[in-house]
């Protein structure tokens, strides 16, 4: 699973609602969290996903996988692995 680089909050929350799953918190919050973490990685990395850069200093190797306990419920949050070493926190 991939984290889209970019969310259009209006469109995301009116498909979302069109949609009304009884996950919808838990859905809409996942696609939050991956999001951020993908913007994380793309800081620590230099550049966009995909993107050759000269000013590149790491690249994403896959995915983590990582159960997040929240009052909504247990997420699966996907967590971008940097092939260097790797200077993303998860807090």
């Amino acid at each position: 699973m991939t984290a889209p680089p970019f969310i259009d909050p209006s469109r995301f929350l009116s498909e979302q609602l069109e949609q009304a799953s009884p996950d919808l918190m838990r859905q809409m919050l996942t696609t939050f969290i991956n999001t951020w973490m993908s913007a994380e990685a793309e800081a620590v990395c230099g550049a966009v996903y995909g993107q050759l850069s000269p000013g590149r200093v790491n690249s994403r190797n896959g995915y983590r996988h990582r159960d997040f306990g929240t009052r909504t419920g247990t997420l699966d949050v996907a967590i971008p692995k940097l092939r260097g070493s790797s200077q993303l926190r998860v807090c």
